[in-house]
């Protein structure tokens, strides 16, 4: 099991436990965390599933592909730097065991 932490605005924090190759934003989605839509159901094409990395867990990360650059662009809420990423596109077992990301004020 993988451990994902949503920190929120409000300092509220959701912590779940995800079987190895479970997004962020699936994770998110399926166990109702605020502050995540995942309205294009984890095609890298909707931007509704940005996160803020925090930057311990920068490290290990893949690579931001094409068709996540070019949505980061789009996302409602500034993007920020190398922190800045969409939660399909992070899966884990993957990209990590461990994250800790916070969540942008809205999605749309």
């Amino acid at each position: 099991m993988a451990k994902i932490s949503f920190h929120h605005s409000d300092g509220n924090v959701d912590v779940l436990d995800v079987d190895p190759g479970t997004s962020i934003m699936r994770a998110a989605v399926t166990n109702g965390v605020a502050g995540i839509v995942g309205e294009c159901g984890g095609q890298a094409m909707c931007a509704t599933c940005h996160v803020y990395v925090r930057p311990e867990y920068l490290d290990g990360l893949p690579e931001i592909g094409d068709d996540e650059e070019e949505m980061l662009d789009c996302t409602t809420e500034e993007r920020d730097g190398e922190r800045s990423r969409l939660g399909c596109q992070l899966k884990a077992g993957e990209a990590f065991d461990n994250i800790e990301v916070d969540l942008p004020a809205s999605q749309i």
